[in-house]
């Protein structure tokens, strides 16, 4: 006899989060010191994970779904920030030191990146269009994302090999 069960996807805590919205994305409080958009982390959201800090913790269960049912603004940012982890996990093969990792990530951080709307968007089906305005606030918080989260997986990365 088989048993099946299938495993639930993770979806962020921070979905019931009450706070702006940028291209169907929550701005999030984050732990950095990376300059951007995002609203600085408080006392009130000491016992939470981050964004970043859930994107790293769930990437290894999230990164084999192929469906992945959106329950709120932040899994969008759970999706978007699972798929740039699976960039640079590709980037940091062919780095030998933590030097040249840490190199490689910055730059893929700072390399321009389409935003929904924009047809190269490669999640577009999960993101609404939104205005210029919006739109070049969103590219700020993910730059900065991206920035923080390559931080993160760079220590990590060399850390655990």
């Amino acid at each position: 006899i088989l048993f099946f069960s299938i495993m639930p996807v993770y979806h962020s805590e921070w979905n019931s989060f009450n706070g702006d919205s940028l291209c169907g994305c929550y701005l999030l409080p984050l732990k950095t010191n990376v300059r951007g958009p995002a609203l600085p982390w408080g006392r009130a959201e000491e016992d939470k994970k981050d964004i970043v800090e859930e994107a790293l913790y769930y990437f290894r269960a999230n990164v084999f779904f192929r469906d992945f049912e959106i329950k709120g603004n932040a899994d969008r940012l759970l999706i978007y920030l699972t798929l740039y982890i699976t960039h640079c996990l590709k980037k940091l093969e062919g780095c030998q030191t933590k030097d040249a990792g840490t190199r490689a990530l910055y730059n893929l951080a700072k390399e321009g990146f389409s935003a929904p709307g924009e047809a190269s968007f490669p999640l577009g089906g999960f993101f609404p269009q939104a205005s210029q305005n919006e739109t070049e606030k969103w590219r700020q918080y993910i730059q900065q994302l991206r920035e923080e989260l390559g931080n993160r997986l760079g220590e990590r990365y060399y850390t655990s090999s």
